[in-house]
């Protein structure tokens, strides 16, 4: 079985000559893998190394909720420096 397109290499017409391919090539948009297309140009065009990065979904409320938490962590980080300072 191909590891890419997921076919055996007996599924496909061999040049006989009542033999049908059992798979037609069509081609289809994926909303998803363009976003993520997109990232890398924008990201390649910004000149960030990409080596080893992988783009990924997220959900919009996740990734919400993952920007609030960073932004609630860098406050208490200042925060707390400020509060050292106060106990000088």
């Amino acid at each position: 079985m191909c590891p890419q397109c997921g076919t055996r290499h007996d599924e496909w017409d061999h040049g006989g000559p009542d033999e049908e391919d059992q798979y037609v090539a069509v081609g289809q948009r994926c909303v998803g893998c363009q976003a993520i297309a997109d990232k890398q140009q924008e990201l390649e065009k910004r000149d960030v190394d990409l080596h080893g990065m992988k783009i990924a979904l997220l959900p919009v409320a996740v990734h919400a909720a993952m920007q609030a938490e960073r932004e609630l962590h860098k406050a208490r980080r200042g925060r707390r420096a400020w509060d050292d300072e106060d106990d000088e």
